[in-house]
């Protein structure tokens, strides 16, 4: 049996041919919208150092990521970035890769694909031996290779080859580059006598905390400075903006909810009197589907199931708040159940939900399920018959479902699983066709109960989604500027907020919520423009671009929260060295500044600490300059203060690491900057960044 076939049994390939005519269609359709060929410069993402990301071979891969990554809750926006990332990481690579000379040959690849490590190890290893079916395996490349399809041919390689090759090029590169790591003699010599190197020390020491910070005003002009001399540690990648907004509220009003309780009031006595739960719910309409099956209470979701649980079959319990919602809930049932079950089973399948394919007709699936069932209680080997007729992934591991909880199934086969007595034999119908089922056993036994709720939503009316609409209509009407846009607000009594580092690509604004329209807005006009009224979940937002702060050495503003911290303690060591730190020795410096002299003992040249002080690197390394040995030091402004010093002693302690470990140690340090490499070669890419016009 082919690869293609392999797939194809687990219905992937008709996902995959649905989304790739989707979206070329897509493609296509857009490229009309704009009137421009769809293959023009408008189908390019972006470039990195000149070489295209084409936007149809982006949109397919972020297919296939959503596919693998939406069901654990991966929003669309976090999985365009990482695709992004990895998009200019691989190119950013491949560059280098072409430049060494660095291949996979077909020897390689093969030894790669049919080897012990294989990505084909899941399709072709026998679930009975787990042994990788090496034969079976290159058959099926064989055969493909002969293969007329190219759509299929061209999945298994984006499946299989492509990733092989770019992991196999990745591993060369980062071993070539690991394996060219080298430390010298000189240097394990130096570390082994820095980490042995200790040292005692007097000195005295008055805290920046000695001076107020009110009696230090850090500007713009002192930040600006800072950042100058140190711009390299102050750059910003992109480009940002900044907006103020006010906001008027389309939430749901008191009146809104009252309306909501009332209507869901006026259904109460139907509901409690209804026979037909179900009919009633579809009719009445209600925000929880019912689950006409049981649930124990540990399993329940619901707030106050507690007293729920406590309510007598056939009453009702609320009406309650449950989020959003107003909810009365129905006690349908009590059983005593197991809290999971274990099955096995053989699935004659009709139809397939997924794809919305027929697999076979219902009559045929009837007989074939009921021949199968005539022939297990005739003594026919269960295990024998599942391999042969299952539908169903499990067919090569007897059918067995381990242990699984309540409410996981589909709830015919649920329902017979956990209701029916271990050793219960019998077939089950369901969505996916006809089952036959065994209860291989059964844990746990508590309470079950079939609950019913009757949930409306709290929605706000016409009338207070109006009137928010219209409010902001008429700001965003009465503010063209900023000046129009400042005395609106303070007019109307609105606080004005602040939302800054809006970058490009963002879909979710600080402050605000998702809204990618609105980042759209902030970076399709200028400083000072006014934004009509902007939806924003139950808001409507009116903004005005407060501030455009390009890509390089990061403006005072940006910068400020990052130093300001740094530059007032410059300003202190300042004062306080042009004030009593004075003195030709440590008491002559105590008496000035009314603090005591200490000492510290063994201080490590390895450990830039400073007992019960802190992280004080100037102040180690002094503790080391041997021209300081029984003399006083200039006033030293560190970290946390100004300090004098005078060493008293250097000396080394017995070896704490042999050679050969800080040998090994300093290896392991170098090969791990490998990855930092990476990250490098990347930073230094000229990457051409068009995401923002096509999300």
């Amino acid at each position: 049996m082919s690869v293609i076939q392999r797939i194809r049994d687990k219905g992937a390939w008709i996902v995959f041919a649905i989304i790739a005519l989707a979206l070329i269609a897509f493609i296509l359709q857009d490229g009309v919208g704009r009137g421009g060929s769809a293959f023009s410069n408008s189908s390019v993402i972006g470039k990195v150092n000149g070489e295209k990301i084409e936007r149809l071979d982006f949109e397919s891969k972020l297919a296939m990521q959503e596919r693998m990554y939406g069901s654990q809750g991966a929003q669309r926006d976090q999985l365009i970035g990482a695709l992004w990332m990895q998009e200019v990481e691989r190119l950013v690579l491949t560059q280098e890769y072409n430049k060494l000379g660095l291949q996979v040959s077909p020897k390689e690849l093969s030894d790669i694909l049919f080897g012990p490590n294989s990505p084909l190890r899941q399709e072709f290893t026998d679930p009975n031996t787990g042994e990788f079916k090496v034969a079976e395996a290159r058959q099926a490349f064989n055969q493909l290779k002969k293969s007329t399809n190219k759509e299929q041919v061209e999945m298994i390689n984006k499946a299989y080859i492509e990733p092989t090759i770019e992991q196999t090029l990745r591993s060369k590169y980062l071993a070539l580059l690991q394996q060219a790591s080298y430390v010298p003699k000189w240097l394990v010599e130096k570390q082994q006598a820095d980490n042995n190197a200790i040292a005692n020390i007097s000195y005295v020491y008055m805290p920046y905390a000695a001076v107020s910070d009110s009696a230090v005003k850090v500007t713009d002009a002192d930040i600006a400075a800072y950042v100058k001399k140190h711009s390299k540690e102050y750059q910003k990648e992109e480009e940002t903006r900044s907006i103020n907004y006010v906001y008027f509220n389309a939430s749901p009003s008191g009146a809104d909810t009252l309306n909501t309780l009332n209507q869901l009031m006026s259904l109460r006595e139907e509901f409690a009197t209804t026979d037909n739960v179900s009919a009633f719910l579809t009719k009445a309409g209600t925000e929880l589907p019912y689950y006409d099956s049981y649930f124990s209470k540990a399993r329940m979701q619901q707030p106050n199931k507690d007293s729920i649980t406590r309510t007598p079959v056939g009453t009702l319990y609320g009406p309650y708040q449950d989020g959003s919602n107003f909810t009365i809930a129905k006690m349908i049932a009590v059983k005593n159940w197991p809290d999971s079950a274990k099955v096995r089973h053989i699935l004659v399948s009709t139809f397939n939900p997924q794809t919305n394919q027929v697999i076979r007709p219902d009559t045929l699936a009837k007989k074939l399920i009921d021949s199968i069932e005539t022939a297990v209680k005739g003594g026919a080997d269960f295990a024998a018959l599942c391999s042969k007729y299952s539908d169903d992934g499990n067919k090569n591991t007897g059918g067995v479902y381990e242990y699984f909880p309540q409410g996981q199934m589909v709830v015919p086969f649920n329902d017979f699983s956990f209701d029916k007595p271990v050793g219960s034999k019998g077939v089950v119908k369901t969505e996916y066709g006809y089952h036959y089922v065994e209860v291989l056993g059964q844990k746990n036994f508590n309470p079950a109960y079939k609950i019913a709720y009757l949930s409306k939503p709290i929605l706000a009316s016409s009338e207070t989604v109006s009137a928010a609409s219209t409010a902001a209509a008429q700001f965003a009407s009465a503010s063209k500027g900023k000046k129009e846009f400042d005395a609106t607000s303070l007019k109307s009594n609105l606080t004005v907020l602040t939302a800054a580092d809006i970058k490009q690509n963002d879909f979710n604004v600080n402050g605000i919520g998702q809204s990618r329209q609105l980042v759209r807005w902030v970076y399709e006009n200028k400083t000072g423009d006014v934004s009509e009224p902007i939806e924003v979940g139950d808001r409507y937002v009116v903004a005005i671009v407060s501030g455009i702060n390009p890509a390089g050495t990061m403006s005072p503003a940006d910068a400020r929260p990052l130093v300001e911290g740094f530059v007032r303690n410059e300003k202190k060591a300042k004062q306080i060295l042009d004030g009593k730190f004075k003195g030709a020795s440590l008491e002559a410096i105590s008496a000035a500044i009314g603090s005591p002299v200490l000492r510290a003992d063994s201080l490590s040249f390895s450990t830039p600490f400073l007992p019960n002080v802190g992280s004080e690197p100037k102040i180690v390394g002094a503790a080391f300059n041997k021209s300081l040995q029984g003399k006083v030091s200039a006033p030293i402004a560190g970290l946390t203060g100004v300090f004098a010093v005078k060493v008293e002693s250097n000396s080394a302690r017995p070896g704490v690491m042999d050679a050969e470990t800080i040998k090994q140690t300093l290896m392991q340090g170098s090969r791990v900057a490998v990855f930092r490499g990476v990250q490098s070669l990347k930073t230094a890419a000229v990457v051409k960044d068009n995401r923002f016009k096509f999300y």
